[in-house]
């Protein structure tokens, strides 16, 4: 499975497996023999059955976790939209390789491969308030960098981003996808406030005005996203294709995956929220996907982080639904 366009890949997302039925039957039956009542390890259950469907095992394992962060320049980054410059984006990739930020802790953590995907640094995307940020073929390219960065060993994804002035591009993206006003989706990103945040918005409200024509997610992806959420967004597709389940990060990851929502409907049932970050309106993008979050803490620095720690509960789930004994092999009675 390739593309080479955005309408090869539309087609790719319209004719993607789903779940397994007999493997979610099997674990739904197994749930129901664990030694526990009914219902007693929550909303646990739900993600052990969930996971075992698209894993196509009703006692599955996960032994072998991918963490991914792709990293791109903004040109709309030059309208002063970041607290941070463009320059910190080199800077942090080479942190990432070094094993030396958060992400590398929490990969390393919880037993998790991770890779670094940095994605022509050197030249920043079109400031999106003039023109689109990508070519179709810019995208595509970004697109298949994530795609093919994916293992095809992993048995969870996450996907983490950098990029001063991402969150603008996110910010846009939302409001562009779910409706509202440039404010509604405009948040502090690496802490800009005040005139800042006036400014920040405003630039979100005037790449809006100058996109009015786009089309679906993908589209709207090419012309106000930047190439590591193109990377995320390829990443999340491609895990479809191989039934591997994804954590999804917060406010930026989550609109790189809404894109590909907003062009197929049902392509992110393979994603659960990992958290619900400080950026106020990522929880508002999760009401509207569906996508309740695990964890709330209150982060808010991309990279993965929210997504990452959560891999600890999918495990958590995991670990209960296929390691604990039934009530027959512990002769234990079951009511």
């Amino acid at each position: 499975m390739s593309f080479d366009s955005l309408d090869a890949l539309r087609a790719l997302l319209a004719d993607m497996p789903g779940p397994d039925g007999d493997a979610m039957a099997g674990a739904a039956d197994r749930n129901g023999q664990l030694t526990k009542p009914p219902g007693a390890l929550g909303r646990l259950e739900d993600l052990a059955q969930w996971y075992a469907g698209w894993r196509g095992n009703p006692r599955p394992s996960i032994d072998a976790p991918q963490v991914i962060v792709f990293a791109g320049n903004h040109g709309v980054a030059a309208r002063g939209v970041s607290a941070f410059p463009p320059e910190v984006t080199v800077q942090m990739v080479a942190n990432f390789e070094q094993g030396g930020a958060a992400i590398n802790q929490l990969a390393r953590t919880f037993g998790a491969r991770m890779d670094v995907v940095p994605l022509d640094l050197d030249t920043p995307t079109a400031d999106f308030t003039e023109g689109p940020a990508m070519t179709e073929a810019g995208v595509v390219a970004a697109l298949r960098a994530g795609w093919d960065a994916v293992a095809e060993e992993a048995d969870v994804l996450v996907v983490g981003e950098m990029g001063i002035g991402n969150t603008t591009s996110a910010a846009a993206i939302a409001t562009r996808l779910f409706g509202g006003d440039a404010g509604d989706w405009t948040g502090r990103g690496t802490g800009v406030e005040g005139d800042a945040l006036a400014l920040k918005t405003q630039v979100v409200a005037d790449g809006l005005a100058a996109h009015g024509s786009a089309t679906d997610g993908l589209d709207i992806l090419m012309r106000m996203g930047g190439r590591e959420l193109a990377g995320m967004a390829g990443a999340i597709a491609r895990a479809r294709s191989l039934c591997i389940p994804v954590v999804m990060d917060g406010f930026i990851c989550t609109a790189a995956a809404a894109c590909l929502e907003k062009t197929q409907e049902g392509a992110l049932d393979h994603v659960v929220a990992g958290h619900q970050s400080a950026e106020a309106a990522h929880g508002h993008m999760l009401e509207a996907l569906g996508k309740e979050p695990l964890l709330s803490l209150g982060l808010r620095l991309g990279e993965g982080t929210g997504a990452a720690l959560a891999i600890g509960v999918l495990k958590g789930a995991i670990a209960c639904h296929s390691g604990m004994a039934t009530f027959a092999e512990a002769g234990v009675a079951d009511g």
